[in-house]
Formats: structure tokens, C-alpha cells, sequence
């Protein structure tokens, strides 16, 4: 049985935080897994992958030069960071998060 694929086969991803917002950065490791990423990191794949998160707009916008995606997810820390009621490393995990995300 073959293991099923991941974005952490062939991505590296960095995230951050500012008020609300979740911001990922995935980054492919070559031309072939970018566009894979493009065909499957759309709104609505990671609107089902993170379907726990309390975000209200996902926005995912292509960075060809760098092979990467910007992804950002608003409303996803209410209140920003001194008011989040999570008790995670707020937006750190999230690329982590993502990494998981099966893209067979």
C-alpha cells in the first residue's frame, strides 16, 4: 500500500500572524510540484482541510517567480493575538497544518 501524498513531500511552508489574519507561505521544491500546488491548494480544498478554523475569507495568490502561494486566511485569530482564545503559537502551527494536507 502507497503512502498517500502530502503538501510536506513537495513543499516547505512558513506561517505568521497580524490582527486577524493567518498568512502561509508554501514554497515548492520544484517546477513539476508547483504546478501540482496549483491545481490543488484552491480555496476549497483548504476551506475542507481547515474546516475547524474560524477564519471568513481564504484568499490564495500565486508567486510564480519563487514557485510559492501567499495564503491568507482572515477573521482566523478573532481579536488578534492578545484576544485569541487559542492556545497554540497562534499562526506558527498553521504551516505545519497545512504540510498534512493530502494532495493525491
Amino acid at each position: 500500500m502507497q503512502k498517500p501524498l502530502t503538501l510536506n513531500d513537495i513543499a516547505l511552508a512558513r506561517s505568521g500572524d497580524k490582527g486577524d489574519k493567518v498568512n502561509i507561505g508554501l514554497f515548492a521544491k520544484d517546477a513539476t510540484a508547483f504546478e501540482l500546488i496549483r491545481s490543488k491548494v484552491t480555496t476549497t480544498a483548504l476551506k475542507r482541510h481547515f474546516e475547524l478554523m474560524p477564519w471568513t475569507d481564504i484568499e490564495v495568490h500565486e508567486v510564480r517567480k519563487i514557485m510559492a502561494l501567499n495564503i491568507v486566511f482572515s477573521g482566523a485569530l478573532p481579536g488578534g493575538g492578545p484576544e485569541s482564545l487559542r492556545v497554540d503559537n497562534l499562526a506558527k502551527t498553521m504551516a505545519s497544518a497545512l504540510l498534512r494536507m493530502q494532495i493525491s
